[in-house]
């Protein structure tokens, strides 16, 4: 048999498009478990909305927008679950 690699669908990545409603910030960050909650800088649109597209691997998926420094739970996130401190974050589940 060949030494090839097997599709595995847990090793795809899908683009998943984040938005937070923030007009008044500065500032807006995306952290998550999917980047080792290390801040993605977000793009102001002319909305007053930020976005940031990231690419994510099929599973559950914990994160928070970070608004001028101040942790935020998205308002329109799939769930909202407790992490490892306790502490509330959003969910997302990519299939």
């Amino acid at each position: 048999m060949g030494g090839g690699k097997r599709y595995s669908a847990k090793n795809m990545r899908k683009p998943i498009n984040f938005t937070c409603f923030a007009p008044a910030a500065r500032e807006v960050f995306l952290v998550g478990s999917f980047n080792q909650w290390q801040p993605q800088v977000m793009k102001r649109q002319p909305d007053g909305g930020w976005h940031l597209q990231a690419q994510l691997s099929h599973g559950h998926h914990q994160y928070l927008f970070l608004i001028d420094g101040t942790p935020t739970i998205d308002q329109r996130a799939q769930g909202i679950v407790r992490n490892e401190k306790n502490e509330r974050v959003s969910l997302i589940a990519v299939s």
